[in-house]
C-alpha cells in the first residue's frame, strides 16, 4: 500500500511539456504547459501536495513556461539536472559548482565530440559561455536562437575559465553515437571521479545531450535534498519523467511513474523496477497522473 504523496517531482520536456512545443531544452521559444496540466498542478498544490519541477533546463530557460499559471511563488524548481534549486519566484534553496579546472581538462577531451557549452549561475550575457557560435548553430539552432542574450563566445573555452566564480555545469551536444562515445572518454579518463555524465537522447532527432555534472549530482541527488529540507520521507515522495537524466529521480522516489512516450529501454526499465506508466505528454499524462492523486488522496482523507 502506498503512502500518501506530499511531494511530486516533475520533468519538462518529453514530460510535462507536448511534442509539439516541446524544445528539448535545445529548442523553440513558443512553448506552453497545456491548460489540462496546468489546473491539475494547481489542484495538487491546492490538495496540500508540494509540487516541484525537475529539469534539465537552467532556471532562467525553465521559470518562464511556469510563469502566468496561478502556480505558487514557493513551488520548487530542480534545474541544470540538479545543480540549482530556487523557488518559482526566484528564492534560492540549493546550488553546487563543477570545479573550473575541471571543466577546463574536459574542454580539450570532448571539444572533439560535439557542440561544448558551460552554464554559469548568473543573469544575462555569459550566463552560457562557448567558444564556436557557427558550429553551434549548425547544430542548435533553434537554441542558440532563443539564447542569445546569454551567450557569450569566448575563444578558447579554457579562458573562460580562468575568471572568478566556478561553473555549475556542462553540456555537450552532437548525435546519439557522438555522446555515448564523449560519456566512455569521460568514463575512461582521470576526471571520472571529479565530474557525473548524466545523458539525455531524443531518438527521433539524432540529438544527444551529455551533462557534465558535479560528482554525484544529479535529479535524484537534488530531489532527495529537498525531500529532506521539507521533512518528506522518500516513501511519501512521486517523481515523473521520461528520459535518462530522469532515472535517478525515479529510483529515489519510492513512486516512479515513467512517461508512455519513453524511448522502449526505459519502459522496459520501468516494468521491472515496478514504476507506473502515465499516457504520454501529447495526452498530457502528467495531469492524468496527478488529477488521479488527487482524487485518491481526497477519498483517503474522507
Amino acid at each position: 500500500m502506498y503512502a500518501p504523496v506530499r511531494l511530486v517531482a516533475i520533468d519538462m520536456d518529453g514530460t510535462l511539456l507536448p511534442t509539439a512545443m516541446d524544445g528539448v531544452r535545445l529548442g523553440l521559444q513558443e512553448q506552453a504547459v497545456g491548460q489540462r496540466s496546468a489546473r491539475a498542478l494547481r489542484a495538487a498544490q491546492a490538495a496540500g501536495i508540494t509540487v516541484a519541477i525537475a529539469t534539465g533546463r537552467r532556471t532562467a530557460y525553465c521559470a518562464p513556461l511556469l510563469t502566468g499559471l496561478g502556480l505558487r511563488a514557493d513551488m520548487p524548481l530542480i534545474t541544470s539536472n540538479g545543480a540549482v534549486t530556487r523557488t518559482l519566484g526566484g528564492e534560492p534553496i540549493d546550488r553546487c559548482h563543477l570545479e573550473a579546472r575541471v571543466a577546463s581538462a574536459l574542454c580539450g577531451l570532448l571539444r572533439p565530440f560535439g557542440t561544448l557549452v558551460f552554464t554559469f549561475d548568473r543573469p544575462g550575457k555569459g550566463e552560457l559561455v562557448l567558444e564556436d557560435l557557427e558550429q553551434a548553430h549548425h547544430r542548435i539552432a533553434a537554441w542558440v536562437n532563443a539564447n542569445r542574450h546569454a551567450i557569450e563566445v569566448v575563444q578558447p573555452l579554457e579562458r573562460a575559465l580562468d575568471g572568478p566564480g566556478d561553473p555549475i555545469q556542462g553540456m555537450v551536444a552532437g548525435s546519439l553515437d557522438r555522446m555515448r562515445a564523449a560519456e566512455k572518454a569521460v568514463k575512461a579518463s582521470q576526471w571520472h571521479s571529479w565530474c557525473e555524465c548524466v545523458r539525455t537522447e531524443y531518438p527521433a532527432r539524432d540529438l544527444s545531450i551529455l551533462d557534465l555534472m558535479p560528482p554525484g549530482v544529479s535529479k535524484g541527488w537534488a530531489l532527495e535534498r529537498l525531500a529532506a529540507r521539507l521533512g518528506i520521507d522518500r516513501k511519501e515522495t512521486m517523481a515523473i519523467g521520461d528520459n535518462w537524466n530522469d532515472v535517478d529521480m525515479l529510483e529515489w522516489a519510492a513512486q516512479g511513474v515513467m512517461m508512455g512516450n519513453a524511448a522502449l529501454e526505459l519502459r522496459t526499465m520501468a516494468r521491472m523496477r515496478g514504476w507506473k506508466q502515465a499516457p504520454t505528454n501529447d495526452e498530457e499524462g502528467v495531469a492524468v497522473i496527478l488529477e488521479r492523486l488527487v482524487e485518491k488522496q481526497g477519498a483517503s482523507r474522507q
